[in-house]
């Protein structure tokens, strides 16, 4: 009985510098590149198009390997990742809406014969009603066999190579960045002064607009008296936001303060936009917090017991007897004597 197998499938996309040669889209058996224009190599795909266009191009995949390679080609919709918000493509059987849905190479299966490459035309027909803007996508070619390496593990993985498509659509272009649900969370020593205290700030970076954004973010924290904490710029963000794309990303603080009560501060930007969010955070040490709650409960209990004491009535006093009236007898006088 044949063992099944879950499909992996391992996406190799560009991902050096554009000065990097036109090739550079490989995983080391095949790649996948741009056809050289004759002038210059292009280590992308940068096209421009009006609504209602159409585009021809080629592409060329290339077997580095000593035996034939088949593969399948198909465009796809470009995206950034929800992990680090790196450059993603999506699988054939998801939805496509920009150059997924508009591109088609004019075969859709071909074999690369060893140590050879093959030039493939491909079309790309934009719709009348195409937004304006930026539509990032790829040409990918996709290894129709199944890795299952040496059987120990249920699991068969399928490689793809893609290269990157950035199609802009004629129109206004509107930059737009936004810094959303920013959160700080504090991870505190027990005892004040003996141990580390760390701090991670997260937020939502998200585009806003229509065309790719290249962002920074700036982080500040100050703490009471507006004495500053922290300042820098933040390296772990994605070099290229994706219209339409949003990523959860976090920044840890190390040497953040054990007792302090502050604002955090996240400005984003990027060629003609800038916006910045924030939050608030109070440091308070563990023994702090639960000497503070202990004592709470004490005198929480004292008073409680002194306003029952307070409110207790006293035992009425017991009314004193009314004396009777004693009954007037006149006093007699001695009688004369004769």
């Amino acid at each position: 009985m044949r063992k099944p197998y879950a499909l992996l499938l391992l996406l190799f996309l560009l991902l050096a510098a554009p000065a990097a040669p036109a090739h550079a889209a490989d995983n080391g058996s095949w790649s996948v590149y741009p056809l050289s224009s004759g002038v210059s190599e292009r280590p992308y795909f940068y096209l421009s198009a009006d609504p209602g266009q159409t585009i021809e191009d080629k592409v060329v995949v290339a077997n580095k390997t000593a035996k034939p390679l088949s593969f399948r080609l198909y465009a796809a919709d470009a995206y950034n990742t929800g992990r680090d918000g790196g450059f993603a493509v999506r699988t054939e059987k998801e939805r496509m809406r920009g150059v997924g849905a508009w591109g088609k190479p004019g075969k859709s299966r071909i074999t690369v014969p060893a140590h050879k490459s093959v030039t493939v035309p491909f079309t790309l027909r934009v719709p009348e009603d195409a937004e304006p803007g930026d539509h990032p996508g790829a040409l990918v070619a996709l290894d129709e066999r199944v890795d299952t390496g040496d059987g120990s593990l249920a699991v068969g993985v399928r490689r793809a190579v893609g290269a990157r498509v950035y199609l802009r659509v004629s129109g206004p272009a509107l930059p737009a960045i936004s810094v959303e649900g920013v959160r700080v969370a504090h991870d505190q020593p027990l005892v004040p002064g003996l141990g580390d205290s760390t701090a991670t700030i997260s937020y939502t970076l998200r585009n806003t607009g229509n065309v790719t954004l290249n962002p920074r973010v700036e982080l500040r924290a100050q703490g009471l008296f507006g004495r500053t904490l922290l300042a820098r710029d933040l390296t772990k963000i994605p070099s290229e936001l994706l219209p339409g794309q949003r990523v959860r990303l976090s920044e840890p603080w190390r040497g953040a303060p054990q007792l302090d009560w502050g604002d955090v501060t996240l400005t984003a930007s990027a060629k003609d936009t800038r916006e910045s969010a924030g939050a608030s955070f109070f440091a308070l040490p563990w023994l702090v917090v639960a000497v503070a709650f202990a004592a709470g409960v004490v005198g929480g209990v004292l008073l409680v017991r002194a306003r029952r004491g307070r409110a207790r009535p006293s035992a009425p006093a017991r009314p004193s007897r009314r004396a009777l009236p004693t009954p007037f007898r006149p006093r007699s006088s001695p009688s004369a004597r004769p």
